[in-house]
């Protein structure tokens, strides 16, 4: 795939958009969880306009890639994304958590257009990423499946017992990863609870491992190509990112993991992404 500098140039418009929409829907809320959908939205837009097989007019395609979302908390990141590749009205945002709304606060795979699966309960989005991508293989439709998790989120036991059979069904077809970004909600995972090495860690429960910053769509694109030729297991990509990215004031600061901006906050956010921050 010939990836030309208009592509790019278009894909980091695209994830301006989408930040700009993540604060929009945390602040018509007045709940969310700014951080860590900030942190991932470069990856969310490569996935959805450039690597996976999907269309928004076949939601229900048989064959079409599948995301799971495991760190679900970071949702308003997964509704942005959703609604400007065009699975639903972009109307729809300014909903986000309120009663009645599709949007809850973590992704819900019965109300809400293109989420495949419902998250939010930590550490188990990547068991359920495994049985996509076995019945794949069983069916012979040979989707791919992505799954994102949070490095606070690696803390969990599941995700290494899931890792363990990821590896032993030789799941190439599965890519995890992880947003390591390294702050969750009481503060530096290396604090918290250091889960380094990451990237030796997969490699031991048999996993190809790739590193990449995860706030750049050039190397993105290049990593989930190299990742869609490893065959005969799993691969996992290490996405170092920056937590808060695209907002000044939350870049790096563990108190945006989940509040949402007053209105002179919020005015500041929109005011950057105005003149040009990206």
């Amino acid at each position: 795939m010939k990836i030309t500098e208009e592509d790019i140039k278009c894909l980091k418009q695209t994830a301006k958009v989408i930040r700009r929409d993540i604060i929009e829907e945390i602040y018509e809320g007045q709940s969310g969880h700014p951080g860590g959908a900030l942190s991932c939205t470069d990856i969310l837009t490569v996935l959805y306009f450039n690597q996976m097989n999907i269309n928004p007019q076949k939601i229900d395609d048989p064959n079409r890639d599948r995301f799971v979302l495991s760190k679900g908390h970071a949702s308003a990141a997964l509704y942005a994304t959703l609604a400007e590749r065009g699975y639903f009205s972009k109307e729809e945002l300014k909903k986000f958590r309120k009663l009645n709304s599709i949007l809850q606060g973590h992704p819900d795979m019965k109300h809400i257009p293109g989420v495949d699966m419902s998250s939010g309960s930590l550490g188990q989005g990547l068991s359920v990423a495994n049985g996509m991508a076995i019945s794949s293989k069983l069916d012979g439709r040979g989707f791919r499946v992505y799954c994102l998790v949070g490095d606070g989120e690696i803390e969990e036991g599941q995700i290494w017992e899931a890792t363990m059979t990821s590896a032993h069904y030789k799941l190439d077809n599965l890519c995890l990863i992880v947003d390591n970004n390294n702050l969750q909600i009481d503060g530096k995972v290396t604090d918290v609870m250091n889960v380094n090495p990451i990237k030796e860690k997969f490699e031991s429960f048999g996993f190809e491992v790739f590193e990449t910053n995860g706030n750049d769509i050039d190397s993105l694109i290049t990593i989930f190509q190299k990742a869609k030729t490893v065959k005969g297991r799993p691969t996992a990509i290490i996405a170092k990112t920056v937590k808060g990215k695209g907002v000044s004031f939350m870049e790096n600061q563990v108190g945006w993991h989940g509040k949402a901006p007053n209105e002179e906050q919020y005015r500041e956010a929109l005011k950057e992404f105005d003149n040009g921050k990206e």
